[in-house]
């Protein structure tokens, strides 16, 4: 019997780095931030909660796939942590275990409403994992998860001077947001299929399709939609004037729309990200670069996030998301994201 090789603290920690990839926890907090921002809402207490639940649960959907996958990566990608012998799968099994039950109970602390989104995400993570990766179904899997990560951050943020909102209408209102990250993350995942022997052309350019037509989509300006509360008064027909009605709530994001151009900027940052990684890829169907491109999607949700918190109105969210991208580059030339 092989004894698994003797690994040092730094290795050990390095180890783990690889497992949960790190590098690609980045991409994360934006899912919640945009689905707030989408919302209608302020990031508060909610959202920070939200934000904990979906690193956790993120990072537990990482530490079950290299689980679900340590025979398949013996003969593929050996140097993987849990083939190489670095981390035991049962150490690996018991990680997510302790990580999805971390989120939901971090996800409780937003409300049962949080709580039942955050169940159906982990119940998704887990089923994609041990039986849907490897069948059809496994990029919509996915992309639902991440959209349901975005709902998450809707449900637990409450809008200050409107308590009453129920979360079921919150969610209803961030469903344009989730869809658009759901499919940018389909067309990830379908390319991440081949990312160990290449060989794919369509996949590549069905992808660069998808991040074009999100980025065109980001770009078109829509009004935002009013807070949930009373409708206005209408004008009093003897006033020489219309009235304006009640002040602007200061504390919605609505209330203070995005630069007219932001949004658009952050759509091109997005499309860019991706679009020259995919046509590579394309062009040159080798498992190196299609791994390439598969990272330069992951690195893209970012942006991806920030457009949607501008196109929500969110312009100080989505300044603060592009803040991320410089941490995921430096983390992503020490572990890589795929």
């Amino acid at each position: 019997m092989t004894r698994p090789p003797t690994v040092s603290a730094t290795g050990r920690l390095r180890a783990w780095a690889e497992l949960l990839r790190v590098s690609a926890l980045a991409s994360v907090p934006g899912d919640a931030l945009a689905g707030a921002a989408a919302a209608g809402a302020r990031p508060g207490r909610g959202t920070l909660w939200a934000i904990g639940a979906s690193l956790c649960l993120y990072e537990a959907g990482m530490a079950l796939n290299d689980w679900a996958d340590r025979e398949e990566d013996a003969a593929e990608r050996p140097h993987r942590p849990l083939p190489s012998g670095r981390i035991t799968p049962a150490a690996a099994l018991a990680a997510s275990a302790a990580l999805t039950a971390t989120g939901l109970g971090l996800a409780s602390r937003a409300g049962r409403p949080a709580l039942t989104v955050a169940t159906a995400l982990a119940t998704t993570v887990w089923a994609y994992d041990l039986g849907l990766k490897h069948t059809p179904a496994g990029p919509a899997t996915m992309a639902t998860a991440r959209a349901l990560d975005l709902l998450l951050g809707a449900t637990a943020t409450t809008h200050p001077q409107h308590h009453a909102t129920h979360p079921r209408h919150r969610a209803f209102r961030s469903l344009p947001a989730a869809a658009l990250l759901g499919a940018h993350t389909y067309a990830v995942t379908a390319v991440s299929r081949h990312e160990t022997h290449g060989g794919s052309t369509r996949t590549p350019l069905a992808a660069l399709a998808v991040t074009l037509t999100v980025a065109g989509t980001l770009s078109t300006r829509t009004p935002p939609s009013p807070p949930p509360g009373p409708p206005a008064p209408r004008p009093h027909p003897a006033l020489p004037f219309p009235n304006p009605g009640p002040n602007p709530d200061p504390h919605s994001v609505r209330s203070h729309p995005g630069r007219p151009h932001l949004g658009s900027l952050l759509a091109l940052a997005y499309a860019r990200t991706p679009a020259t990684l995919l046509l590579h890829a394309a062009l040159n169907p080798s498992a190196a670069l299609t791994e390439r491109a598969v990272g330069g999607g992951i690195r893209a949700t970012i942006p991806l996030q920030a457009a949607l918190a501008a196109r929500a109105g969110a312009t100080g969210t989505a300044l603060g998301l592009l803040g991320l991208v410089p941490l995921a580059r430096a983390l992503a030339r020490k572990v890589s994201p795929t």
